[in-house]
């Protein structure tokens, strides 16, 4: 394999779910190999503050986990107007309904901070053919790149 691809190092945006798997005994077992890689350098980390405003009711030892992740591997991003705008698209385009309008900002988010991946435990609203179909449309209809969108399972490195 070429040296060069595996020197690059991955940009990934995780939502609040990904981070929630971390402790819950169903999705620890793909999540923690994620942290892992986050921790050693390997992905740069993105969350946002609609990440964070969804972790604020969080038990503690949730909120720390982010904390404690190695500042140079992780990056606070800010909601901006353009991704509200873009976040109501998908509603207005029938992706998902109104009530789903937080997963929408994730997908917004990353969609304009150019992830190579956004990863998701969401499999109703985000991990979801169909739906990634539709966030993608719209994307591209709005003069976006296509969204990769994945779960932490399909992230393992297979190669160690």
């Amino acid at each position: 394999m070429n040296k060069n691809f595996n020197q690059v190092k991955q940009k990934i945006y995780i939502d609040t779910s990904v981070i929630g798997g971390y402790f819950d005994i169903e999705f620890a077992e793909y999540t923690k190999p994620l942290f892992d890689r986050i921790i050693s350098g390997e992905i740069h980390m993105i969350y946002s503050e609609v990440t964070e405003g969804e972790l604020k009711e969080a038990p503690e030892h949730v909120k720390k986990l982010i904390r404690e992740l190695p500042k140079n591997n992780v990056e606070f991003v800010e909601l901006t107007n353009e991704a509200i705008s873009l976040a109501t698209e998908y509603i207005k385009e029938n992706v998902v309904g109104k009530t789903s309008y937080p997963d929408c900002l994730h997908i917004a988010i990353a969609t304009l901070q150019k992830v190579d991946v956004l990863v998701s435990w969401n499999f109703k609203h985000i991990v979801n053919l169909k739906r990634i179909r539709g966030y993608n449309s719209v994307n591209l209809k709005s003069g976006h790149g296509l969204l990769e969108i994945r779960s932490p399972k399909e992230l393992i490195d297979y190669e160690e």
